[in-house]
């Protein structure tokens, strides 16, 4: 293959508190902040961003892979696209009975709430249930990350 052809990719890490999901090159990443989604292509200028309850879209080679992305924070320079979050889970990862039950939980604490910090918690709890929900949705692409 020939300088010409040569087509530029994104490093893309996802890390954790626990682990390292995800270290590899891909063609982009659409991912959720809290200003909106935000597309990171290769040659993508370098900033960094909030990041809120989302799924994160990695495209590599004409496949789409799913990941949620439980708040954290972004930033691209150099295309090296880093992604520090506070969880990360892939669809086959989740148990969609149990995501239920804390969704429905959540609801619960919810309309029982009466002070700022449970309502903000139990808010938290619940967009991060409707994620996983969403991602358990998805098809596995590629088998286990």
């Amino acid at each position: 293959m020939g300088k010409d052809c040569f087509v530029a990719k994104l490093r893309l890490r996802i890390v954790t508190p626990i682990e390292e999901k995800v270290d590899e090159e891909v063609d982009m990443v659409i991912m959720r902040c809290e200003s909106g989604d935000m597309g990171i292509q290769p040659g993508h200028e370098d900033r960094s961003a909030a990041l809120d309850h989302g799924i994160a879209r990695i495209f590599n080679d004409g496949e789409e892979r799913r990941i949620a992305i439980n708040s954290g924070i972004a930033r691209v320079k150099d295309d090296v696209l880093t992604v520090i979050a506070n969880e990360a889970v892939w669809p086959e990862d989740i148990d969609r009975a149990e995501v239920e039950a804390e969704r429905d939980l959540a609801e619960r604490q919810l309309k029982e709430a009466v002070d700022k910090l449970e309502i903000r918690r139990s808010q938290y709890a619940l967009r991060r249930s409707l994620v996983h929900i969403e991602i358990s949705s998805y098809p596995v692409i590629g088998g286990k990350h």
